[in-house]
């Protein structure tokens, strides 16, 4: 199964009160690993421009299993387990490069969607065939 390891940098904002980052942030990384895997997986081109056919977010669940730290260098793994006509699971880990500990985890239903005619759409065959080439 194709994945993506997409590198985060963490950013003095990220960070809240108690000195991790903020679960908030979580999603924001998520959400670039899911970008980098449309782009380099399924080659989708990225907004804005980026055509009419684009997945969107149907559904998320998310589990917190520990604190990210400012100085700790975490990447997202980004995967697509299942694929129905319409829809497609993402599944997702934040993960720390030093400890390889899984800080948190995500999964999301995705939904084809044509931006011009503002409905959903069957998975275009062209992303179907790029996640198994």
């Amino acid at each position: 199964m194709k994945k993506t390891e997409t590198d985060i940098q963490i950013r003095f904002a990220d960070i809240d009160i108690l000195g991790h980052v903020n679960n908030v942030c979580l999603q924001h990384y998520f959400d670039l690993g899911k970008s980098m895997f449309y782009r380099d997986i399924l080659g989708i081109e990225m907004m804005p421009g980026g055509g009419r056919e684009f997945p969107i977010t149907a559904a998320t669940e998310t589990s917190y299993f520990a604190q990210t730290r400012f100085d700790e260098p975490i990447y997202v793994e980004t995967r697509m387990p299942a694929i129905g006509n319409k829809s497609m699971t993402v599944a997702q880990r934040i993960i720390s490069r030093t400890t390889c500990e899984v800080k948190a985890e995500s999964r999301s239903v995705m939904v084809a969607f044509d931006f011009v005619e503002q409905t959903s759409i069957p998975v275009p065959e062209s992303w179907r065939s790029r996640l198994f080439s």
